[in-house]
């Protein structure tokens, strides 16, 4: 059996949405623009991480941070076009999840 290889692009972009919680930032963020403390309650990630998956998502180019000059300064986190564009993707995974993944009661 022949085996293909896989895209660097494709290998690239799951590499990206599989680390842990950058799918949950992204999928948070496709409502409207939050606040850090917004996000990090919503998904229950702790500062540190949440701080560097949204700079890794600034770096990328799909989350882009604005400061507020007001006082006190205020800073929210929106998705760029590139990141809005991962909706579909998202939205499939959730429908999947909704259909294929059960919860084990603890």
């Amino acid at each position: 059996m022949k085996q293909s290889a896989i895209c660097p692009k494709f290998e690239k972009a799951i590499s990206l949405l599989s680390q842990r919680w950058t799918a949950l930032v992204i999928y948070q963020l496709l409502s409207e623009p939050q606040r850090f403390s917004e996000i990090q309650s919503a998904i229950g990630i702790s500062g540190k991480v949440l701080s560097d998956r949204l700079k890794e998502l600034e770096q990328f180019g799909l989350v882009k941070r604005e400061v507020i000059p007001e006082t006190p300064v205020i800073i929210e986190y929106s998705l760029t076009d590139k990141g809005k564009s991962l909706e579909p993707v998202l939205k499939a995974i959730e429908n999947w999840s909704q259909t294929w993944i059960t919860i084990e009661a603890d």
